[in-house]
């Protein structure tokens, strides 16, 4: 690149008196050089180091402004001096500095990828996992799984169907859902079924399969629906926080009729599916929790702390669907006064207890380490509105769960050996939740209460089931048989005589719980 040099040399005198004007007249004169070049060094690496040099004035008042124009001023460099300078400045070797390579990576991240070769469009996939792996190893808890989906989502073809199903899938809160389908499953193991007697002694009684496949999917629908009207209510408060801002309304990967849509319809299918395969009741109780969660619960996260015991309770009322689930099978009227407030509805009431009470050391836990970004979205939390209540909250229901434990197998739901491996795990995240309290939440305690929450729940649930009351007793004699003096006359009916031979019936065991 080269310049001409300006009509008039000017001529600055440091004497006048050595000088006369005919000779600085002589001197304006003189033939000056035609044309010379814009570096005068002699080694390419150190024009083009001057080249950076002498455009660094022009880049910062008026390409550092401007990206767009910078990046078109580098394309109208020739090539082989933009190579160079990118190997120089960056230490890149030059063919990284090609059009291609740049035009990919200035590419929005949302951009369609049908018009992106297959080679470059699994690299990016694996550049934009790196990322996010760093970003959950130096984030202080697990990040949404919708906001996975979603990140993923983002990098399919626009129009292909694995993107539209994955997108639907962020909106269901997949992690959230399957928790809220666990817990409605246990509940309705851990319901006392009466014993039938049947042909081969070694026989387990067992609830109807058909009825739990209606209340796994009934439920999860619900869960769904639930999920998709919070983040329908509030992606503008999404997008201010890093665990929430890839959602997929956030990242408009969805548009809001689509989601609504899909709101509605798992709610009506879920409350369906509950209603007809299962009973009105427990169907009552879907659609009373999708009614919590979108209507009291979200907005009422930035109006109250209060927010958190309806979220605890919303938490509580699918083990609580469980039992009402297992327990209309053995009704005798199945009206909703006898699965919610008989005698035999009170272990799901203690189910519930447990799931509303892990609510609060779980949850405390989790929001003070992103207790700024709470405070910047506007939810009113306790991790930031009043910290010293936050670690009492969680310590003492943490302490709660000893009782609601102990109350399994009072009322003969486990046997009494729950008690004492239940006491174990319960100590465990107590201790926890003290620390938590003592430190408040600083020291690594919030980490470690959240963790110990985590492997709680799944530990004291399969607890519970593997200490059923009856269970172990079914399983020592399915392997050891009954004993010889075992008096199963006890069993029989003393009813009518057959018409050929006087011989008794064999019919049902009493309704007792086992």
């Amino acid at each position: 690149m080269n310049i001409r040099p300006p009509p008039l040399r000017s001529l600055q005198l440091q004497n006048a008196d050595t000088l006369c004007l005919r000779c600085w007249r002589r001197l304006n004169r003189q033939p000056a050089q035609a044309r010379h070049s814009f570096s005068t060094n002699s080694s390419p690496r150190h024009g083009a180091v001057a080249v950076g040099r002498r455009r660094s004035l022009f880049n910062r008042e008026y390409f550092w402004a401007n990206t767009t124009m910078k990046e078109s001023f580098w394309y109208s460099l020739a090539p082989s001096r933009r190579e160079l300078q990118s190997s120089i400045a960056g230490g890149k070797p030059a063919e990284a500095a090609s059009r291609p390579a740049v035009a990919q990576q200035t590419r929005p991240p949302d951009a369609p990828m049908d018009d992106v070769p297959p080679h470059r469009r699994r690299r990016r996939q694996r550049r934009q996992e790196q990322a996010a792996e760093a970003a959950d190893a130096s984030y202080p808890i697990a990040l949404d799984a919708s906001s996975k989906l979603a990140t993923i989502s983002a990098t399919l073809p626009h129009r292909s169907l694995r993107r539209l199903l994955t997108t639907y899938l962020s909106l269901s809160k997949p992690r959230l859902s399957f928790l809220v389908v666990l817990t409605a499953t246990a509940a309705y193991s851990l319901y006392p079924v009466p014993g039938l007697l049947a042909p081969a002694a070694t026989a387990t009684p067992s609830l109807s399969t058909l009825t739990l496949l209606f209340l796994t999917s009934g439920t999860a629908m619900c869960a769904a629906s639930a999920n998709a009207f919070n983040m329908l209510m509030e992606p503008a408060h999404d997008a201010k926080m890093s665990r929430t801002r890839n959602r997929p309304l956030v990242r408009k990967l969805i548009s809001t009729r689509g989601a609504t849509v899909f709101a509605v319809a798992c709610g009506v299918l879920g409350t369906g599916a509950l209603y007809f395969g299962v009973n009105p009741t427990t169907a009552f109780l879907g659609a009373a929790n999708i009614a919590l969660y979108a209507g009291v619960y979200t907005p009422m996260k930035r109006m109250s702390v209060i927010n958190t015991w309806v979220g605890a309770i919303v938490g509580g009322i699918p083990p609580l669907m469980g039992w009402t689930a297992a327990a209309g099978q053995c009704a005798h009227e199945g009206t909703w006064q006898e699965l919610l407030f008989s005698e035999e509805a009170i272990g799901g009431w203690l189910c519930a207890a447990l799931l509303f009470a892990w609510q609060f050391p779980h949850f405390n836990a989790l929001s003070w380490a992103i207790r700024d970004e709470y405070k910047y979205a506007g939810y009113r939390m306790l991790c930031w509105v009043n910290p010293a209540q936050n670690g009492r909250v969680a310590l003492r229901y943490a302490l709660l769960m000893f009782p609601v434990c102990i109350g399994l197998s009072y009322f003969g739901v486990t046997d009494w050996s729950f008690v004492v491996t239940s006491s174990a795990i319960n100590g465990w995240m107590a201790w926890k939740a003290v620390q938590f309290w003592r430190e408040k939440g600083h020291k690594g305690t919030a980490r470690g209460l959240f963790w110990a929450s985590v492997w709680h729940l799944p530990v004291v649930m399969v607890l519970a089931m593997a200490q059923k009351t009856g269970l172990a007793e079914r399983v020592y004699r399915s392997l050891f048989g009954y004993p010889d003096d075992y008096d199963d006359d006890l069993y029989y009916d003393a009813g009518e005589l057959e018409e050929e031979g006087a011989k008794h019936r064999p019919l049902t065991r009493p309704m007792v719980a086992t």
